[in-house]
């Protein structure tokens, strides 16, 4: 398994300079560069191109390159020009609500995944098979979006059940009990509009497997040897099925990516994604820039768990 972990982090390392030097020259053809938006069109322009030469804005590319990834790996990711702040603080300052709401998404997916699944499963082509099944089919084709603003109306505004907007009252005292009640109450919404279109593809998933082990070979020797029912499902066909959704954990992560992006923009959570919209719409390319390369080497971490994962699970993919 060391090897394992050892060769896909050595084969991450060029995934992710490939990455950010994609993400650069994506930038470097935006219109504008970093200085847009920081200093008044009207300056001479002799002023401003004096300014571009001292900041290295005219450097040939793979300078610029070089600066910009350097000055990233000690943590300057730059200015932002909108708010006034450095990109890492303000990224810093959203992370921790993405997070949140990212890992809440994840255990609502798991709770209402695996019932489902198993149930699926174990009992297909019964009615609750059918009612399930029917479920996935309009998770799969049920946008996300659509999908949180159907909630987010009938939950959060003809219910008012759920708060409509933010991470936290205004006025609550950080560090409370209070605060951490007002904070999980805020995110259940829009984690629980994620979790289930995000559910759709681990039931099918998980449905499958169940079908699937029940006809393999050892299940129906199991059976002929005189084993029990339950024993036959809980020792056998339910733990091969659950493993390939553990190594499934990974790729979780990297589709929280996009949702979290439409997620907070609808429900005004302040995360990530709701600044990677902000920075688009504004054009403060450091903030754009320093989220994409990001949300790209979380999607790496992400395929490296999974395979972490997968081979604690099945020790026959494992390098001796």
């Amino acid at each position: 398994m060391w090897k394992l972990m050892v060769r896909r982090i050595i084969i991450m390392i060029p995934q992710i300079v490939v990455l950010s030097l994609l993400v650069f020259m994506l930038a470097k053809a935006m219109p504008g560069d970093a200085l847009t938006g920081l200093i008044d069109p009207s300056i001479d322009p002799a002023a401003i191109e004096a300014m571009r030469e001292r900041l290295g804005l005219n450097n040939p590319w793979y300078v610029q390159y070089w600066d910009w990834i350097t000055r990233a790996l000690q943590g300057d990711l730059g200015q932002s020009f909108f708010f006034k702040m450095p990109v890492a603080d303000l990224i810093g300052q959203r992370m921790v609500n993405t997070f949140w709401l990212s890992l809440a998404t994840l255990i609502l997916t798991y709770l209402i995944a695996i019932p489902l699944g198993i149930v699926s499963g174990r009992y297909n082509d019964t009615l609750a098979d059918r009612l399930i099944t029917g479920y996935t089919y309009v998770g799969f084709a049920a946008p996300l979006f659509i999908t949180a603003l159907l909630m987010l109306y009938i939950f959060g505004f003809q219910f008012g059940w759920f708060p409509t907007g933010g991470s936290v009252s205004p006025g609550s005292t950080p560090g409370s009990a209070e605060y951490v009640i007002d904070k999980i109450y805020h995110l259940l919404l829009p984690a629980l509009s994620m979790a289930l279109i995000t559910t759709v593809s681990t039931v099918q998933y998980l449905r499958c497997e169940i079908i699937d082990t029940k006809q393999k070979d050892f299940i129906i020797t199991a059976r002929a040897k005189g084993a029990s029912e339950q024993r036959v499902y809980h020792r056998h066909i339910l733990r091969n099925s659950l493993l390939p959704i553990a190594a499934l954990f990974g790729y979780e992560i990297t589709g929280l990516i996009g949702g979290t992006i439409f997620i907070e923009n609808i429900f005004n959570y302040p995360g990530m994604g709701q600044l990677f919209l902000e920075s688009i719409t504004r054009r403060d390319y450091s903030v754009m820039t320093a989220l994409v390369l990001l949300y790209g080497i979380a999607a790496i971490v992400g395929a490296l768990i999974s395979d972490i994962i997968l081979s604690i699970v099945d020790p026959r993919i494992r390098i001796k």
